[in-house]
């Protein structure tokens, strides 16, 4: 079972949208919620804050971007990123995934 498959397993994500080149998730995190380090090899990743604060955070250079409701960032194909809950709270993101095929490589 990968990451993506653990975590809707556990309620944290709902798949809104898929298709061959797109996939719209809408992720739910408690406190203290991170995904690991990955990168995509064909698709962007846009994320769209619905509900709380994300931190998505970028590994070259190292830099974090906090997320608002309604807040978006864009994070191109090849990087190595990590997104998390950055509140108290519930946070709540939609991740619009595209145009290409999806993959999720895990960064040691």
């Amino acid at each position: 079972m990968n990451e993506t498959t653990q975590q809707a397993a556990a309620g944290k994500t709902r798949t809104v949208l898929q298709t061959a080149d797109v996939r719209v998730v809408e992720y739910v995190l408690q406190p203290g919620d991170r995904l690991s380090w990955h990168h995509h090899s064909e698709v962007t990743d846009r994320f769209y804050c619905l509900e709380g604060r994300i931190d998505v955070e970028l590994s070259d250079p190292p830099q974090t971007k906090r997320l608002g409701p309604g807040q978006t960032l864009t994070v191109p194909p090849g990087t190595v990123h990590r997104s998390g809950n950055a509140t108290e709270g519930v946070s709540r993101y939609l991740l619009v995934q595209g145009v290409g095929r999806y993959d999720f490589v895990k960064e040691a």
